[in-house]
């Protein structure tokens, strides 16, 4: 006669247990002080990136195109616009392989710049504001940088390149120009204001009492 799983524990002094509960290993939990830490990593490396491609694009390449251009200023690098008759001097002076190279470097670090540090300003905004209003408030200013920057480069483009210069045109790309510098000066400033809300703030421990 077979014997019941109880009669066979009762006579060979086995003890059923309960199955026991998988271990978590402490150290591939996500603790906190884990996700800040590769936050603060990613913001590292887009502040780095950030710094390289505005100093790659406005110091070094656009300061080296005026050498093609016979000293002239390029269009980006002019904070406060440009007149009619600096593009056509400008123009006049660029030959296609110059204003080849002017595009190339408009598809390339003039786009990468606005998008690289308009993503790193929304990070860091994100992690330092609590207050959802003022956090989408301050998004909207380096959302709008690199959307105008980015129109400005094309804006350019399309002017530089026209068979024929158009005033209205520009007219937009220098007010594009104008207001993509003014808008990074205020992401800027957005960021600031956000490090300083960002910071917490002091525990003074109070004295024990005898």
């Amino acid at each position: 006669m077979a014997k019941t799983p109880a009669q066979r524990a009762a006579k060979y002094g086995q003890q059923a247990t309960p199955p026991s509960k998988p271990v978590i290993n402490a150290s591939t939990a996500r603790s906190p002080q884990k996700a800040q830490g590769n936050a603060n990593l990613i913001l590292i490396a887009g502040s780095v990136a950030s710094l390289f491609l505005f100093w790659y694009f406005h110091i070094l390449t656009l300061n080296q195109m005026t050498e093609l251009s016979g000293g002239l200023a390029m269009p980006d690098s002019m904070v406060f616009g440009f007149d009619l008759a600096h593009i056509q001097a400008l123009r006049d002076a660029l030959n296609s392989d110059a204003l080849g190279q002017l595009q190339f470097v408009h598809k390339t670090a003039g786009m990468l710049f606005p998008l690289v540090f308009g993503l790193t300003a929304m990070t860091m905004i994100a992690m330092n504001v609590a207050k959802k209003w003022l956090r989408w408030f301050l998004w909207a200013i380096p959302i709008l940088f690199a959307g105008i920057q980015i129109w400005a480069n094309i804006s350019i483009d399309n002017m530089l390149g026209a068979q024929k210069l158009d005033a209205g045109t520009v007219t937009v790309a220098s007010t594009l120009v104008t207001a993509s510098w003014f808008l990074l000066i205020a992401s800027l400033l957005a960021l600031g204001v956000a490090l300083f809300l960002g910071r917490k703030p002091k525990v003074i421990a109070a004295a024990p009492i005898n």
